[in-house]
């Protein structure tokens, strides 16, 4: 991001000269004009990437001019001059909005190093908004890909549900695309400028989950060498999602539900509590029901998260929704292989995608989709891009249980069955531990376990 055309705005001639040969020379185009009415007048006549102007002119000042133009143009870029002993009104200026300040006299050098840092932050912002843009897009309901009647009540219940405050819980299995709902949520809310704050209760130790949440202040335990702001406080004004919120803790449960009632922070280690508005969004793998009936779950934080319950169902439900989605997941990685333009599948890779059952739904498509780019020798992708698991038409079965040592105890059977599926998993994933807990339906912190118990790791 350059700034091609600037307006110097100076009462002096000789400083109007001087600025106008700097930003030249360096590949600007520079007007000059002597007063703040003859500026006003310019910007009526022609876009300027940047107004550079002197705090102090006779008539209309340069505080003024900028509050003038941030009135008519709030996004041109303003940035204010002022000689030995007018700081104090360049500092008014640049809380009134200005970029920056140039002390007078300066050097060309401090002239092109404003100027720089101004394109700079330029560049960042048009680069934010362009990013929230494609956000903003990719999470609306509409573009989530899903004709199936299934999903489509889905995203209907996301039309009416994300301009509220209210509560959502998200149940389905993993893979199913529930952060992406989450974020549909508050990409639709009147939250969507704020932050989207996601934490994964299963990812993180429970002795550790609170601070996280929570914060703590300096000297709450041993390893509190400072204040830590919680996650919660970060959410402030947002959307808080809660992902895996089966997996929390029973003591957390109890603080949670206290968070939610309240609507206030109480980092560990504190006294006090501060005010938060936060919007919760949770979701679960588990059926919470019967986590509850098993005494797992607290029940009133259940219904306190369940005012309204989405269920997104998995992709084996709605194989009409799977050409689509290989479509969609097909037109993003095919960006990977720029020489091979306009990829598709073959008759048979696409029979193959639809006759998968997706143990791993909507996730392991993509994985598939994705490792089948990366892996074509041609524009057209075949049956034989795709995993062994899928190939064919079919998912694979299960391994065989091999029953240890012909024994009948339910015990030992399903000690083997854990261990096979999760060699399965590990082997289907390429060691990925994280995909093959979404797989197996375990916390990433129980897949951890049990491959230490196991010896698998």
């Amino acid at each position: 991001m350059t700034f091609r055309s600037v307006l110097v705005v100076d009462d002096e001639p000789s400083m109007r000269h001087l600025l106008s040969v700097i930003l030249t020379d360096h590949g600007r185009e520079a007007r000059a004009v002597a007063s703040a009415g003859d500026a006003l007048r310019e910007l009526e006549l022609r876009e300027y990437d940047l107004v550079l102007t002197d705090v102090r002119m006779p008539g209309m000042d340069g505080l003024a001019l900028l509050r003038e133009i941030q009135r008519r143009e709030p996004e041109l870029t303003v940035i204010v001059m002022s000689a030995y002993g007018a700081h104090d009104a360049a500092l008014e200026a640049m809380k009134a909005g200005a970029y920056d300040f140039l002390s007078k006299p300066f050097k060309p050098d401090e002239v092109l190093l404003v100027l720089r840092k101004a394109e700079e932050r330029e560049r960042l912002a048009r680069e934010n908004r362009r990013l929230r843009t494609e956000l903003a897009a990719e999470y609306r309901p509409e573009a989530i890909v899903g004709a199936s009647e299934a999903m489509q009540g889905v995203l209907r219940q996301v039309a009416k549900v994300a301009p509220q405050k209210t509560t959502v819980l998200l149940e389905g299995e993993s893979g199913t695309g529930k952060e992406l709902v989450a974020r549909a949520l508050h990409e639709r809310s009147p939250r969507a400028a704020l932050p989207f704050v996601a934490v994964n209760c299963g990812a993180i130790p429970g002795e550790l989950l609170e601070s996280e949440l929570f914060g703590h202040v300096k000297g709450a335990f041993t390893d509190a060498s400072r204040n830590k702001k919680g996650l919660a406080a970060e959410a402030d004004g947002g959307t808080l999602f809660l992902d895996e919120i089966g997996e929390l803790p029973l003591h957390l449960q109890v603080k949670l539900l206290r968070f939610l009632q309240e609507e206030e922070v109480r980092p560990v280690g504190d006294t006090r509590a501060r005010k938060v508005d936060v919007r919760v969004v949770a979701a679960t793998a588990r059926e919470l029901a019967r986590a509850v009936a098993d005494g797992r779950f607290r029940e009133d934080l259940y219904w306190r998260l369940n005012v309204v319950g989405v269920r997104l169902p998995p992709l084996r439900e709605r194989p009409e929704d799977v050409p689509a989605l290989a479509a969609h997941f097909l037109a993003r990685y095919g960006r990977l292989r720029p020489e091979l333009a306009g990829m598709s599948f073959s008759p048979e890779a696409e029979e193959a995608l639809r006759a998968h059952r997706w143990p791993g739904n909507v996730r392991e498509l993509e994985h598939v989709v994705e490792r089948a780019v990366v892996l074509a020798e041609g524009a057209v992708i075949g049956e034989e891009d795709l995993p062994d698991a899928v190939r064919g038409g079919a998912a694979r079965a299960a391994p065989p249980v091999a029953l240890p040592d012909d024994s009948l105890s339910v015990k030992r059977a399903i000690r083997a069955v854990e261990e096979q599926l999760i060699r399965a998993a590990l082997e289907r994933t390429g060691g990925n531990r994280t995909r093959a807990a979404e797989l197996l339906e375990l916390s990433y912190r129980a897949l951890l376990y049990k491959i230490r118990d196991y010896g698998l790791g």
